[in-house]
């Protein structure tokens, strides 16, 4: 095996120009004219190896065999046919093989990475472009397509994340938010453990265990059977809601809602006027910060609105609401708006124990025990509406004293609203005062 020294090792030139150019497995490597310099400037070609270790296509082969320097894990250089005389190098620490592969693009030496399926999902590729160095990409099929394929599920309406490496929260969010998520796995952050963050919501679990080998087994169950369980790494786990192939009518998993938010009071079923407001919910909404991977408590739910709408954004949304008629209104108002929002009947601040830990939480409803054992469970920000202005005191030195930045303001809307003969008037609603507490 070839050996990388510091002498050797040189960083790519600053600023040096960064190529991405697609390369068709299925065509026959382009070799430049007589005559024709700079047709084929040095680059890296990544190649994406599948689980089953098949043979590269010709293209590949072709490049393979040209190859001066050949980077990849063991068990990639292992799996194709390596030219005589070229340098390897084992992938174990990233920095000496990027240095090693910018000497060889400077020396105009043919350069391979070998990489796991397709190369520029979580992999190799974004290392490469932000270490400047020009690349070409010969991907297999990924472990992510693969998993959908055993299943035999569509996967364009799905998000793909991953928990390799990570925090294990914002991957798990996702799952817990959108009906279609696919989540590349790690040890300690697998099927076992997102199964038992998944318990709770409706969903299905395919788990894709050695994928393309003679080990290879594909498991359905649920969050339950799934945190009961051990799985052997390398995994995939697929999180599949209702429907089952996850399609959104905009077919993007993750967007903005095409049809906006602070939406008017009648986008929902209510009772007696008892949600809060679209001028209120503009602000709420935006100090809550909803976003994919996030996860919101809507305490004191009524309608749902708040919660409904963060989910509209992205965020996991558990509502809690004490009645059982306001909790069937959140769930035919979730249904209306085509977002999966997790509803708890009980009240709080019992009904909070046991729920997963929130990043925000917005409390329309409930007295100072509720909020205090909202600020308890520390999420990153606490939004408060409240309508009785004795309140707001008690409120804000709480939410101080549990360690928050406070501010509040007074929301005051005034409607314009028809009046006989052409004229209009302005109707005022009744004016609400939002308090934000965020940790420092």
């Amino acid at each position: 095996m070839g050996r990388v020294t510091a002498a050797e090792a040189r960083p790519a030139a600053a600023g040096a120009p960064v190529t991405v150019t697609a390369v068709r497995a299925d065509a026959a490597p382009r070799r430049p004219a007589a005559g024709d310099p700079g047709t084929d400037p040095p680059h890296v070609t990544v190649v994406g190896v599948d689980a089953a270790g098949h043979p590269p296509p010709p293209a590949v082969a072709g490049v393979l065999a040209r190859a001066g320097l050949v980077v990849g894990a063991a068990r990639h250089l292992a799996a194709v046919p390596l030219p005589a005389g070229a340098e390897t190098v084992v992938l174990g620490p990233l920095a000496p093989a990027l240095d090693r592969l910018a000497v060889a693009v400077a020396a105009a030496t043919p350069a391979v990475v070998l990489a796991s399926g397709d190369p520029g999902l979580f992999g190799i590729v974004r290392r490469l472009r932000a270490a400047d160095l020009p690349v070409r990409v010969v991907p297999a099929v990924s472990s992510v397509a693969a998993a959908f394929a055993r299943a035999g599920l569509p996967w364009d309406g799905a998000a793909v994340v991953t928990a390799h490496g990570r925090d294990l929260r914002p991957a798990l969010n996702a799952a817990r938010a959108l009906p279609l998520v696919a989540v590349l796995t790690a040890p300690g952050a697998g099927a076992a453990e997102l199964g038992a963050g998944l318990v709770g919501w409706s969903r299905r679990l395919v788990v894709a265990e050695h994928l393309g080998t003679d080990a290879e087994r594909v498991t359905w169950t649920t969050p339950a059977e799934a945190a009961a369980r051990s799985w052997s790494d390398p995994h995939v786990l697929l999180s599949v809601g209702t429907p089952p192939d996850g399609m959104r009518v905009d077919n993007q998993p993750a967007a903005a809602p095409g049809g906006g938010w602070a939406l008017p009071e009648s986008a929902y079923a209510h009772r007696d006027s008892m949600i809060t407001k679209a001028e209120v919910r503009a602000l709420v909404v935006a100090r809550l910060r909803p976003r994919l991977g996030r996860l919101v408590w809507d305490v004191g739910a009524g309608s749902g609105s708040v919660g409904i709408e963060c989910a509209l954004l992205g965020a996991a949304v558990v509502a809690v609401d004490r009645d059982p008629a306001a909790v069937d209104l959140v769930r035919a108002n979730a249904a209306r708006h085509a977002v999966d929002v997790r509803v708890v009947c009980g009240r709080a601040p019992d009904a909070l124990a046991g729920l997963p830990e929130p990043d925000a939480v917005f409390v329309g409803g409930g007295g100072g025990d509720v909020l205090a054992a909202v600020a308890a469970r520390r999420p990153a920000r606490v939004v408060v509406a409240l309508a009785a202005v004795d309140r707001v005191a008690p409120a804000r030195d709480l939410l101080r004293d549990a360690g928050y930045a406070v501010e509040g303001v007074q929301l005051s809307a005034a409607r314009l609203a028809d009046l006989p003969g052409g004229s209009v008037r302005l109707a005022a609603t009744n004016p609400v005062v939002v308090l934000t507490g965020e940790r420092p």
